[in-house]
């Protein structure tokens, strides 16, 4: 199995007791929709690993998990900032239009009520405020936020994503283009 038949579930940020036990960071919407995992690919040193999961306790978006084979802290240490992994069979499909999974939308045309077709979504940036669908706009990076306010639909046979970009935010990422170091006001001071 290699990463391309997997989406990312998130990574292990600590070792937690001194039996081995780890801490996931889980990058999903749902947490508690894991609280029954058997098992995790965990990536080490580019290498999907399966392990079995013993115990699992979440609370917000980490977990407290012990591991099948990993019994001391040393163990445990070693997985540290390991990203993990599940196969994509795993995830739920979503019918819901407003609704999508990150990885899901990668290569997606943009498609702009106003402006129509944009750029493709080269990937999608998660962030603690806000999360962003990076794209390229006239040889320009993009940053659109998502929300339900400007991310309308999503049409997974057209392989499109609908959005209703706010005013001018188009226009923020093109002046950095036009604006050209002879544009600037002779008498403003450097």
């Amino acid at each position: 199995m290699t990463k391309d038949d997997c989406f990312q579930l998130g990574h292990i940020t600590k070792t937690h007791g001194l039996h081995g036990e780890v801490v996931f960071f889980l990058d999903v919407d749902d947490p508690d929709e894991y609280d029954d995992l058997e098992s995790i690919l965990i990536e080490v040193r580019g290498e999907l690993l399966p392990y079995f999961i013993e115990s699992i306790s979440i609370n917000r978006d980490r977990a407290i998990v012990a591991l099948e084979g990993v019994d001391t802290i040393d163990e445990g240490k070693k997985l540290i900032n390991c990203p993990l992994w599940m196969p994509l069979d795993n995830l739920e499909e979503i019918t819901d239009p407003d609704r999508f999974y990150y990885h899901e939308i990668i290569g997606y045309q943009i498609i702009d009520e106003a402006d129509g077709a944009l750029g493709t979504v080269s990937s999608v940036v998660t962030m603690a405020t806000q999360d962003l669908i990076e794209m390229n706009y006239k040889g320009q990076e993009m940053l659109i936020p998502i929300n339900s306010a400007i991310v309308k639909t999503v049409d997974r046979e057209a392989k499109a994503l609908h959005v209703a970009l706010p005013e001018g935010l188009l226009a923020v990422y093109l002046s950095d283009v036009n604006a050209k170091p002879d544009d600037a006001d002779p008498d403003e001071e450097r």
